[in-house]
């Protein structure tokens, strides 16, 4: 424990947030304040960025055909990917992979255009946009579960489709559909859990020691 250390009991709420947020499927309707909505948008934007570059650029959605237009999108390739799993697409279709109706907001993000500038940490990884752009997302979706509000990633859809919906310059590229909004109760424990879809792996599998596959 070091002077820098927070008080126990918020510590105690941080990993709170980090071990029962969930990725959302389920969602209650409702509305979201606006005021609670700029507050979950400044915690993302305060994510690390490499290079200080911010590639993360949100956009709400608020028209009803601009939604029904995200979620013809992300029904396409539902489909698809059922296809693409062979034997365990059937299984697949019996789940519920999003809440895009549902939900009380629904945001699109996106990285940036121009990225090929912005070299700073980015090199020899350029990959780094989209490290500090998933930042801000996970930023977002702690300071949600915090405020007791669902969110969900969705990754179901043609990216180039999305952007020509939304109108966005060359160069830029949706990352994530994120549902966002009250829920009636969030899963005990991940929900492809929960369905027998997959199981997570513990920690101990994944930390080496010195070299690749080597365990303390």
């Amino acid at each position: 424990m070091t002077d820098h250390a927070f008080p126990s009991e918020q510590r105690t709420g941080v990993y709170r947030a980090i071990a029962e947020r969930r990725d959302m499927r389920h969602f209650a309707g409702g509305a979201v304040e606006p005021a609670l909505l700029e507050r979950l948008l400044r915690a993302a934007h305060q994510a690390p960025s490499v290079g200080l570059m911010q590639p993360w650029r949100f956009i709400r959605i608020t028209k009803p055909e601009l939604r029904e237009g995200i979620q013809g999108l992300v029904e396409a390739e539902r489909l698809r990917t059922a296809e693409a799993l062979g034997e365990r697409g059937s299984e697949f279709m019996r789940l519920k992979v999003e809440g895009v109706r549902d939900c009380a907001e629904l945001l699109v993000v996106a990285l940036m255009d121009g990225r090929e500038r912005h070299i700073f940490g980015r090199r020899t990884l350029p990959e780094m946009d989209l490290a500090s752009l998933s930042c801000a997302i996970q930023n977002l979706w702690l300071a949600a579960r915090a405020e007791g509000l669902g969110m969900g990633w969705v990754s179901l859809f043609d990216p180039a489709a999305l952007a020509e919906l939304l109108h966005m310059p060359a160069g830029s590229k949706p990352m994530a559909v994120l549902c966002l909004g009250p829920v009636h109760e969030f899963y005990a424990e991940p929900m492809l859990v929960q369905e027998g879809w997959a199981q997570a792996r513990p920690l101990e599998e994944l930390v080496f020691t010195d070299r690749w596959g080597e365990h303390a």
